[in-house]
């Protein structure tokens, strides 16, 4: 199978990973890639964000499957002009990636289907966000209600500081102010074909910069898999996948099939589980990162079969994904003055000798090649995945790695799945 990858992150860089692990392996590129992924496939000099450019790509190349990993191509119509020229494709049509185009819209369709969230106002001006923070009083959740690359969300018991971050997003259009809900976090990511679902294993990442969860929020500095604390609330992970399929995914699939938006792709599923049962925080129309880092090294099952049943609607005839016993543990290697401002273009060295760890795998997420050495592009740069047979071996090979790899400037959180040790 001949597939294009859009993305030039770390999940993508992920996801090729994975492709290229089955037998047969299949013909892998990937649109416009990064230098991690074009030491592994060919890249291609493509806008991902122009649908016109990326159907035109895969008519005149043949290409059978397109994956698209990024969210700003799905809100963009990617997928609607790929499906439009007969090209199957992992990922849903604009009208069904406004579940995280806009918040607005998700809450609208978690009501609808009855899903359990929690309440929300939108508000378009400082007096309305001035209201709402009063009705619902302190820790504050404000969130952009378009995309904002993770750093859309505030909470926080500074009212001004609430105001602020309202502020600077009004300006970009409207925001939710949330309910605050207390609890621990969860992600699952479930494949859907807008009728069927099958589930992944469930992950959990951390979104604040600095240990102990201090710092603003990021796109996400680690993260690991499975949640072995599952067990102690719901018998098992299969038992809370059971409830998340039942209560969540598929109401809110077929809400979205009801309204004539069917979701072909991937349902992020931002959950968190408070006293009162589970809530969903947010929904995301495409694979999470970085938590795709630390569930696809653990897929027993060929993800290009799941990917591509998906895409054509077969999905329903495929057993549940299998898993193998083994943990994962990724860290992000961020830029000095990740999230602000980060500064680029620094030499990064180490790779190879971090490799060399058992069980350890890098994914890249912004580095491009400078003649003979890599230099980072952005605030993300690396994800430094582990596998192991327990969590203290996980973690020990990615700090392992982690200590061989030399970036001017850059930090990491030292504390990623350090309480399921």
């Amino acid at each position: 199978m001949k597939i294009l990858v859009l993305g030039s992150g770390a999940r993508e860089h992920a996801i090729i990973t994975a492709l290229l692990r089955e037998q047969p392996r299949p013909s892998v590129e990937c649109a416009p890639g990064n230098a991690g992924i074009a030491a592994e496939v060919a890249v291609v000099a493509l806008d991902p964000n122009d649908p016109v450019a990326v159907a035109d790509y895969a008519v005149l190349n043949s290409i059978e499957l397109v994956v698209i990993g990024p969210e700003a191509p799905l809100v963009a119509g990617v997928a609607d002009a790929l499906r439009t020229r007969g090209i199957a494709v992992f990922g849903p049509d604009r009208a069904a990636a406004a579940l995280e185009g806009s918040k607005t819209f998700a809450k609208r369709i978690m009501d609808e289907a009855g899903v359990p969230t929690g309440r929300a106002v939108r508000a378009g001006s400082l007096a309305e966000t001035s209201a709402a923070l009063d009705e619902f009083g302190a820790p504050y959740v404000v969130k952009a209600d378009g995309l904002a690359a993770g750093k859309g969300v505030l909470v926080t018991s500074d009212r001004a500081a609430a105001l602020a971050h309202a502020t600077f997003w009004l300006e970009h259009g409207s925001v939710l102010i949330e309910e605050f809900l207390d609890g621990q976090e969860i992600s699952l990511f479930l494949l859907s074909d807008g009728h069927s679902v099958l589930p992944l294993s469930p992950a959990q990442d951390y979104k604040r910069a600095l240990d102990h969860d201090a710092g603003p929020n990021t796109g996400g500095m680690g993260a690991y898999s499975p949640l072995p604390w599952l067990d102690a609330r719901f018998g098992s992970e299969n038992e809370f996948v059971d409830e998340i399929i039942e209560t969540v995914a598929l109401p809110t699939i077929r809400q979205l099939a009801a309204e004539g938006t069917p979701f072909v792709g991937l349902l992020y599923c931002g959950l968190i589980l408070t006293d009162a049962g589970i809530r969903v925080i947010e929904f995301n129309a495409r694979f999470g990162d970085p938590e795709t880092q630390v569930v696809l090294p653990r897929l027993l099952t060929p993800l290009s079969g799941l990917l591509l049943a998906a895409a054509t609607g077969t999905l329903g005839t495929l057993p549940r994904p299998e898993f193998s016993a083994d943990v994962a543990v990724t860290v992000v290697v961020a830029s000095e003055n990740y999230p602000e401002s980060p500064l680029v273009g620094r030499e990064i060295t180490g790779l190879d000798a971090a490799l060399r760890v058992p069980g350890v795998t890098i994914a890249h997420a912004a580095t491009a090649a400078r003649g003979d050495t890599i230099v980072s592009t952005g605030g993300r740069v690396l994800s430094v995945v582990a596998v192991g047979a327990s969590f203290i071996e996980a973690r020990a090979r990615a700090y392992e790695a982690l200590g061989r790899v030399s970036l001017e400037g850059s930090h990491y959180r030292t504390d990623i799945a350090a309480r399921v040790a």
